[in-house]
């Protein structure tokens, strides 16, 4: 227990998880893909993470948005592959409680852009994500969020809901000359703060250097010391943004291997955290080392 939150172990990156077991991966649908033409890839990397530990799979739909599989496509299908997503994660992880299933609500413009983000439109992407994975899932992860903007659309989104579930926000940091702020700028503080305000139960850190996320959890427990709060970090040389995050894929950082990331998680819950797991790159070894040494 940290506080009065249970520990809670998170999977990995899915995208490359499904390049790593040879299911159908490429630019510019990247996990979408998989998604479209061979579903049971995802299922499987599913288990894969339930059995290294995971407590809470994420639906694989955070690349199911325009920006990656298209205007056209998402209009069409955009609305039938998040309740093929949520299905998967559900098949994976039955209704006895042992495994949550989070319904991943991505950036609706493109990762890393705040800049891109327009709530005009938003709710023509939000909405029909939330309507088709609203049966399935346990709770809502609004991951990757550059803004605080964001966040305020995924919360417009679930205000109808039928039946309302825990929100948890996920931000995306950055550091700008040793001030880590989120990708727009805006300080930590007011993010965390923000997020509360809108009903986030959980406030976590992910899509960025493992390096950020121990000061970000401090900042998190000091600010909202009633919420849960942690941090599940990429491994990325570099973080694409704009429109080269579909141009390739980024390479791997050598010197993050298992058990060095295993300790920076275990380093995130002695600073307060009581969620943890991987993001991009991040796959079942990572999180079965995190859950050996956390659980130690």
């Amino acid at each position: 227990m940290i506080g009065s939150h249970p520990l809670t172990i998170l999977d990995g990156g899915m995208g490359r998880h499904l390049l790593s077991i040879g299911a159908p991966f490429r630019q510019p649908e990247w996990s979408a893909l998989a998604m479209i033409e061979a579903p049971d890839f995802v299922e499987r990397a599913h288990r894969d993470f339930i059995e290294a530990g995971a407590d809470v799979i994420t639906t694989n739909s955070y690349a199911l948005v325009p920006f990656h599989i298209g205007e056209d496509r998402f209009t069409a299908i955009g609305h039938d592959l998040a309740r093929r997503a949520s299905a998967c994660a559900r098949a994976a992880a039955p209704r006895n409680g042992a495994v949550r299933v989070a319904g991943s609500l991505p950036p609706l413009f493109g990762s890393y852009e705040p800049e891109r983000f327009d709530p005009a439109n938003a709710s023509t992407i939000i909405d029909p994500l939330v309507d088709a994975m609203a049966g399935d899932v346990d709770l809502w992860l609004a991951e990757t969020m550059s803004s605080i903007a964001e966040v305020v659309a995924v919360r417009d989104a679930l205000q109808n809901a039928d039946d309302p579930l825990p929100l948890w926000v996920s931000y995306t940091v950055e550091s700008r000359d040793g001030d880590v702020t989120l990708r727009s700028g805006e300080p930590i503080e007011l993010a965390v703060r923000r997020a509360v305000d809108l009903g986030a139960v959980a406030v976590l850190f992910n899509c960025c250097e493992a390096e950020l996320v121990d000061g970000c959890v401090g900042e998190a427990r000091r600010v909202a010391p009633d919420v849960a709060t942690g941090g599940y970090a990429n491994r990325f040389v570099t973080s694409h943004t704009g429109d080269a995050a579909n141009d390739g894929l980024s390479d791997f950082r050598d010197e993050l291997e298992v058990e060095r990331y295993a300790q920076m998680a275990a380093a995130w819950v002695e600073r307060g955290a009581s969620i943890v797991g991987g993001c991009c790159g991040i796959g079942p070894d990572y999180i079965a080392a995190i859950t050996n040494l956390v659980h130690r």
